[in-house]
Formats: structure tokens, C-alpha cells, sequence
């Protein structure tokens, strides 16, 4: 059994629109997601791949992903919380090959939390912050087709690292890891440990990047 630690952080609205995903925060003021201003790394190689496989190709594969994605995130989060779950036939063999990682977890201070900054202007849904191997982290899971290059996952480093700065903001404590565990097909799950002021500067300037072209 996992021990949780709770915090009184406040609820704040989503809002899906044709634009990407929004939040309202306490204030008041409407912020874009962690995921919308990360997304403008790799927005080009995006583009040019759903050309080359065509707009019906990409959807369907993106799709599949994301509907993996989720379904690995909900088992994650029920092995987490010692709940019984339901699998597909098809996720049995990743998800399996992860629970050594999940094993790991322990002192569990968020999981599927929505964090938020009013600094930053930005918000969005943490996986999961706890103890990986004994050391407070902000940990993402992701899933894979085939193993990921540290080089192609950036995006993955800078939302972590977002994440750890709001949940800081927030709860004043402090977080100086990030871990990546991705499941990956026919392989063993990958882990990522990179250090939060590593890659938190490039959040920042992705942040005015994004706040320069879409004026919020």
C-alpha cells in the first residue's frame, strides 16, 4: 500500500476549445496548458509527417496512441492507489514490464493532479509526484511503439520540469527531479532522470514564445 501526502491545492477549471486546451486559474485569467506551449517544439516535423502519411493515416495513428496513452495512465494510476483494473490484451505486455518502475513509487503527493502557476501563467494535469527511489521527483509515463532518443523528447523534459516549478509555487516544496518512464513495445520500459534547473530555463522560453504568437 503506497502512503499518499495531501495538499490544499485549489480546483481549477479546463476548457477545451477548437485552440487547445485552456484553464482558468483562481485569479481568473485564462492560461494555456502545459501541453499546448510545449507543443511548439517539433510542430514542424508534425506537419511534415502528416503530409507524408496523409491527414486519415495520421489521425488514425495518433489516435491509437493517445487512446493507449490514456489507458496505460488510468492502469498506472490504479496499481498506484492498490485498486483493481480491467486490461487489455494488448497493454498487458507494456504494462507488466513497468510495474518494477511503479514499484519504485512511494510517498505519493500528487497523481493526475491539476497544478497551476500564476507566475507562469500556465497550468495542466501532472502524472504523478513522489518518491522514485527514494528521492522526491516528478515523474511522467509515456508509452512507445519503439525506444525513444533523449534528443526527440524534449518536450517531455519541459513539461516535467513546468510541472515542478507549479507544484513548488504551490505547495512550497521543493523538487529538484524529474523521471520518464516510458513502456515500450517488445522492450524493456525506458527511465529518463534528468535534474528540474537543467531544463526549466527552456520551459521559460518556450513559455514567451508561445505568448508572443498567441498574445496570452
Amino acid at each position: 500500500m503506497k502512503n499518499f501526502i495531501y495538499h490544499d491545492i485549489k480546483e481549477i477549471e479546463q476548457i477545451n476549445s477548437e485552440n487547445g486546451r485552456k484553464y482558468k486559474l483562481p485569479s481568473k485569467l485564462i492560461v494555456p496548458s502545459v501541453t499546448n506551449v510545449c507543443g511548439l517544439l517539433g510542430r514542424e516535423s508534425i506537419k511534415e509527417w502528416r503530409n507524408k502519411v496523409g491527414e486519415q493515416a495520421a489521425n488514425r495513428i495518433s489516435n491509437i496512441a493517445s487512446s493507449r496513452g490514456t489507458r496505460i495512465h488510468t492502469l498506472s494510476e490504479k496499481y498506484l492507489k492498490s485498486e483493481a483494473y480491467d486490461i487489455d490484451d494488448n497493454d498487458i505486455k507494456v504494462f507488466n514490464s513497468m510495474i518494477p518502475e511503479l514499484n519504485k513509487i512511494d510517498n505519493i503527493h500528487a497523481l493526475e493532479t491539476r497544478l497551476y502557476s500564476e507566475k507562469l501563467k500556465v497550468a495542466g494535469t501532472v502524472d504523478i509526484i513522489a518518491e522514485y527511489d527514494n528521492q522526491l521527483s516528478t515523474i511522467d509515463i509515456k508509452t512507445s511503439s519503439k525506444p525513444k532518443r533523449k534528443d526527440w523528447i524534449s518536450n517531455y523534459f519541459f513539461q516535467t520540469a513546468s510541472y515542478s516549478f507549479m507544484f513548488t509555487e504551490l505547495t512550497g516544496i521543493s523538487i529538484k527531479n524529474m523521471v520518464i518512464i516510458i513502456g515500450v513495445d517488445n522492450n524493456k520500459p525506458q527511465i529518463f532522470r534528468e535534474k528540474v534547473i537543467e531544463w526549466f530555463p527552456g520551459f521559460i522560453n518556450l513559455r514567451k514564445q508561445f505568448r508572443e504568437e498567441y498574445g496570452y
